[in-house]
Formats: C-alpha cells, structure tokens, sequence
C-alpha cells in the first residue's frame, strides 16, 4: 500500500508539473491580453481547457500506471495532489510576476477601463461602479504575497471541484478479479 503512495504522489508530481507549466505559459497571455484582446481570449479559451487536460493526465495515470483500472478515491486524490502541485508551481510564478514586474499594471488597466465604462451611458450602474472600483483599490493595496496566496488558495480550492467529476469519468473497476457472489 505504502508503494501505490508513492506512486501516485510521484505521478501527480509529475504531471502536475506538467499543468503547472501549462497553467504558467496561460498566465502570461492574462497581462499581454489587457491589451492585445485577441491574447485575453486566447487566455480564456486555455483557460477552458484545464479541465480536460486534467482528466487526459488522469487517465494516462489510469492506463499506464494503475494497469487501466482505478477506484473513484484514488483518482480523486491523484487529480486533487496534481491540481495542488500544479498550483504551488504557478504562485511561484504569480508572485514573480506581482513582486517584480507588474508594478501596478493590472489593477490601473482595470481601473482605466472601468472610468470609460463610467464615463458611458451606464448611468443607472453608477452603484456598482463604484462598488467594483474600491474592490479593484483594494486588490490594488495588497501585497505580491497576498495576491499570490489568494490565486493560490482559489487554484487549491477549484482543483478540487474539478477533481470530483474528472474522478467519477476517469474511475474504472476491475471486474474480471471479484467473480459475482450467488
């Protein structure tokens, strides 16, 4: 028991690397694309995405290491263990992007196109304009660590939704082991 342990922290490391670095490359699209809205869109269809390359990783888990079969709990805890290594893996690259290159960049985008949105017609949203606006301030006022620790805790907390239905689809008894009792 102690070695299928192993075998599935090993494996979720591994391909969790894999979505992590998937999931770093899609986060360099979210800042170009506050520009380039071709890229933010490109960033949301990858964005889309994740869960399918989580059940394909799945799965590979399921046909090469678990010999095609897999109860609904260890896959649930191998897609849990690899959308948790995939996310410690991109907070590193969150806070090196908050820490040394944003500078600000994000929330004055959002700022900016919040005024013009303002600034429009939408006079009877004027409420919530200001509403979201001291939202984007505050974001604004946190730390690179604190930014990174809630894309963190939101990346940890998502993965394990996700990881409920990519188990029930992935999961695949052995029936040919435990003949029907008569």
């Amino acid at each position: 028991m102690t070695e299928n342990r192993s075998y599935l922290q090993k494996y979720a490391m591994h391909f969790g690397t894999y979505m992590g670095v998937y999931w770093v490359l899609k986060f360099i699209l979210f800042p170009l694309g506050l520009t380039i809205p071709f890229l933010l869109f490109l960033f949301v269809g990858l964005t889309l995405g994740v869960p399918f390359l989580g059940y394909y990783y799945a799965r590979l888990y399921r046909n090469k290491i678990c010999g095609g079969y897999i109860s609904f709990a260890r896959a649930w805890i191998f897609t849990i263990f690899m959308y948790l290594f995939a996310s410690l893996l991109t907070a590193v690259a969150h806070y090196i992007y908050f820490a040394y290159i944003d500078g600000g960049f994000v929330t004055d985008t959002y700022l900016n196109i919040l005024n013009e949105a303002s600034n429009s017609q939408l006079a009877s949203m004027q409420p919530y304009m200001e509403q979201l606006q001291s939202m984007i301030e505050l974001i604004g006022s946190m730390t690179p660590a604190d930014i990174t620790l809630q894309l963190l805790s939101q990346n940890v907390f998502y993965g394990t939704i996700l990881a409920i239905p990519t188990a029930l689809l992935v999961m695949k008894r052995n029936r040919t082991l435990t003949p029907p009792i008569a």
